[in-house]
């Protein structure tokens, strides 16, 4: 058993399904958009942090 009780076979059927619509051309294209857009979002949830941070520093120095 995998991810949340997908199964191997359920994985390789919606693998299928997936060629099926969007072609082995597109695939690449369609992998590495998403690949760009988890990587957009971890630098953004990063960045996010880091404001924070620096706002809740500030707030301390401001109390003092």
């Amino acid at each position: 058993m995998g991810f949340s009780g997908i199964g191997i076979w359920q994985l390789l059927i919606i693998l299928a399904i997936v060629i099926l619509i969007f072609g082995t051309k597109r695939l690449p294209g369609a992998a590495k958009d998403l690949g760009s857009a988890i990587t957009n979002f971890r630098e953004g949830m990063k960045r996010d942090n880091g404001e924070t941070t620096k706002i809740e520093e500030n707030k301390d120095e401001d109390a003092k």
